[in-house]
Formats: structure tokens, C-alpha cells, sequence
């Protein structure tokens, strides 16, 4: 769109900073608001899929963040038993294809120095609780604590699962998911270093083993360690760390030397997940990105990557739109069928991975992993779990989802 937009934007994560550095390089005045004084990552490790590896090509960051990240090329889930529940290659889809596992901060890091580079302003300490609408539609920020900020032409909230600003796009009810889990950081222990690997007991306890690279080049390689447990289990899970601690160790010993280097509960962080999906990402000068307008649990780990593809779609609608309108519009349009797929896919995979019942887990152990016999059906799982889906029967590549055509006029990076 021609002219140059006033943007606000609450929230300095995945989302946030990926938005900024796009808009700021397409010479909209961007400035950030986080609640913190300094911008800083949440979490442990994650994976960056074939998608969220496009959108950060788009950016300018994939080799930065690959030299970090650990290389990962299958998935793999088990029961404690040895029954096999998954094993996929990604390159049973396509030769060279494959995933990123990367620490939080080492993401964050990346983002930062581009965003920092971008000509973007950053104010800490300035947490968002609300908008006001005014004339010529026009938007400011109402700051906690009683402070204002603006006017605005476009306010973006990239705040997160737990936004208080959702509410003035879409008041509908969020669902909490029942399980969560603990994660931690840990130095790795050597374990297959380029797969996810998960251990299951039924769905009610599953453990997980993430590479996780580096944080800093010649920092030690780490794994994100995580245990999967109900919310309002947690008091009784920290009380009882014990018997936790040799419960992991019994389920999987090769686990054994990871929980026995952690001094207490403290130092796993806890997770809870929410599920919602905006039914228009939009109103007025207000749009939503990344789970502050699809959030829902990680069962598939999609939740970075979505995020990045959200703010590729939103610069593309907004460069090649006449009115904010109109690139409002797009940005939903781009999105809807990718983000409609993967809610409703995570929403229906994670009762069989996390849950109390019985039925689908036993199922799930008993046809999940056959299924891959079939060339066809081997090939979607790949594409689901890699991000390609935007429909039952429909796939799309990386690049188209990540806007690469739209956005390869974009201004070089600035250098460091």
C-alpha cells in the first residue's frame, strides 16, 4: 500500500519482532511495546519447521539461526513397552527436507539483532491492557498502569495465547487444555541428535528429548527435556519431585542422568495451552498475530512457526494493497485455510497424545505407525508435520505460505 503507516505493536516475541523487522524494512514507522524493560524469551526448546525455515529465508536469518539450531530429520514416539507409534523421515517427502530444533533464546537472539537493525523503536516497560478508538479511525494504545500511547494507524497484538487485547477483535471463549507440561534446558546427553524423541504411557505421561543446538556459537550443545502432566496437577508433582525424579528414571533410564542433574521442581518451567481460533483476525485498525489469534496446544509444533508465517502474510497484504482495508483482509485471506487445518488438526491429535482415556491411545499404538505403509499416507504426515497442509486434501509449499514471492523486493537486512 502506498503511504507510510503509524504501527503499533504489543508484544516483543516470535511474532512481534518478525512483524516489526518486515514492516520497518517496508518503511512504516514501527515502534514495540513489551511489558518487560528488555525484550526476553519465555521457554525452552522448539521446533522450526520446513514453513517457519521459508519465512526466516524471507527475513533474511534462516543460515543465523541454522548455524544454532541442530539439524533434525525424523520424529520418533514410543510406549516405554517398545511399541513403535511413530517414525517418520522427513525425507520420505522430499530429498533435503527437514526441521530445526532450537533453544527459545537462540530464536530470540536472531530476531532481535534484525529487529534491532531495522530501523524499528523499542519501548520496555510498557505492558498494552487496552485500545481506544478515535477519529478518522485512528487507534491508541491505553498502557498499564493508566499511561497512552499513539495515535496509531494499525495496532498489532502479538501478545500471546493469554492477550488482553484479543478481546476487541473476537470476544470468543478460549478452552483450556486439562494437560500441560514442565520443560527445562539441559546440556545433551548425546541421544538421537537429530530426532524428536518421545516415551508414552498411554496419553496420561509422556517424556520428551528435543536437540536443541546452541544459544550462542560457542555455547554447549543443549536438549529441552520435557514431562507432560495435568495443570492442576502441579502442586502435587512438585511436592512428590522424589519419586518424579524416579519414576522418569524407571520409564526411560536413558533419562536417568537428566533428572538426576536438576536440584528441584524450580528447575523445570511449567506450560499450560489454551485453545482458540479468531474467527476474523481483524477489526478496524486491530489485527492479531500468532496465538494471539490461533493459539492451541503443541502437539504438532506449529505454534513459532505459524507465527512467522502470520507476519510474512500480514507485510505481503499490507505491500500489496491499496488501503489497510484491503491489506487487513488479505493478510486473513492468505492465513485462513493454513491456520483453519492445523487448529483443528492439534485440536483433534491432542486427546491421543494427552489425555486420560484409554480408547484412542490404544488405537493409536495399535494403527499409527502402520499406517506410513501407504505411500500416500506416509507422504500427509509428513506434510502435517512439516506445516504444508491448508486443507484435508490440500498442501502448499513453504515459500508460497511464507509470502516469498510477495515480499523478495524487500530491502536487504542493514548490516550488524
Amino acid at each position: 500500500m502506498s503511504g507510510r503507516l503509524e504501527i503499533a505493536i504489543a508484544g516483543a516475541g516470535v511474532g512481534g519482532l518478525a512483524a516489526a523487522t518486515l514492516l520497518a524494512r517496508l518503511g512504516h514507522a514501527v515502534t514495540v511495546f513489551e511489558r518487560f524493560e528488555t525484550s526476553r524469551p519465555v521457554g525452552s526448546g522448539l521446533m522450526i519447521q520446513p514453513t517457519g525455515l521459508a519465512a526466516l529465508s524471507v527475513l533474511g536469518l534462516r543460515d543465523e539461526l541454522t548455524a544454532l539450531g541442530a539439524r533434525l530429520t525424523h520424529l520418533r514416539g514410543s510406549t516405554v513397552s517398545g511399541t513403535t507409534i511413530f517414525d517418520v523421515a522427513y525425507e520420505d517427502l522430499a530429498p533435503g527436507l527437514h526441521a530445526l530444533g532450537v533453544h527459545r533464546a537462540a530464536l530470540h537472539g536472531v530476531l532481535w539483532r534484525a529487529f534491532a537493525r531495522s530501523g524499528a523503536d523499542f519501548r520496555g516497560g510498557a505492558g498494552v491492557s487496552g485500545t481506544r478508538p478515535l477519529a478518522g479511525g485512528r487507534v491508541q494504545l491505553v498502557l498499564e498502569g493508566g499511561g497512552q500511547a499513539g495515535p496509531f494507524d494499525l495496532v498489532i497484538d502479538a501478545t500471546g495465547a493469554r492477550s488482553a487485547l484479543r478481546g476487541v477483535v473476537d470476544p470468543g471463549p478460549v478452552r483450556p487444555f486439562a494437560f500441560g507440561a514442565v520443560w527445562a534446558s539441559v546440556p545433551s546427553i548425546g541421544l538421537d541428535p537429530h530426532a524428536l524423541t518421545q516415551r508414552y504411557v498411554a496419553a496420561h505421561t509422556m517424556i520428551g528429548h528435543l536437540p536443541a543446538g546452541r544459544i550462542e556459537p560457542d555455547g554447549p550443545e543443549l536438549t529441552a527435556f520435557f514431562w507432560s502432566l495435568k495443570t492442576a496437577e502441579l502442586p502435587q508433582w512438585r511436592a512428590g519431585f522424589e519419586a518424579w525424579r524416579a519414576t522418569v528414571a524407571r520409564l526411560w533410564p536413558q533419562m536417568a542422568p537428566v533428572v538426576a542433574g536438576f536440584a528441584g521442581p524450580d528447575d523445570l518451567l511449567p506450560a499450560s495451552y489454551q485453545h482458540f481460533t479468531a474467527r476474523q483476525p481483524y477489526r478496524g485498525p486491530v489485527v492479531l498475530l500468532g496465538d494471539s489469534t490461533h493459539c492451541t496446544s503443541p502437539q504438532l509444533g506449529q505454534g513459532a512457526n505459524n507465527a512467522l508465517l502470520d507476519a510474512c502474510a500480514l507485510a505481503a497484504g499490507l505491500s500489496a494493497t491499496g488501503t489497510l482495508e484491503e491489506g487487513l483482509a488479505a493478510y486473513a485471506r492468505m492465513r485462513r485455510p493454513h491456520v483453519r487445518f492445523y487448529q483443528l488438526a492439534s485440536a483433534l491429535m491432542t486427546p491421543v497424545f494427552q489425555g486420560d482415556g484409554w480408547l484412542l491411545p490404544w488405537g493409536r499404538d495399535l494403527v499409527f505407525d502402520k499406517l506410513k505403509i501407504v505411500p500416500w499416507l506416509r507422504h500427509e504426515m509428513v506434510r502435517t508435520l512439516s506445516g504444508l497442509k491448508t486443507g484435508p486434501l490440500a498442501h502448499a509449499a513453504p515459500e508460497l505460505l511464507a509470502c516469498t514471492e510477495q515480499l523478495r523486493r524487500l530491502p536487504a537486512p542493514a548490516d550488524s
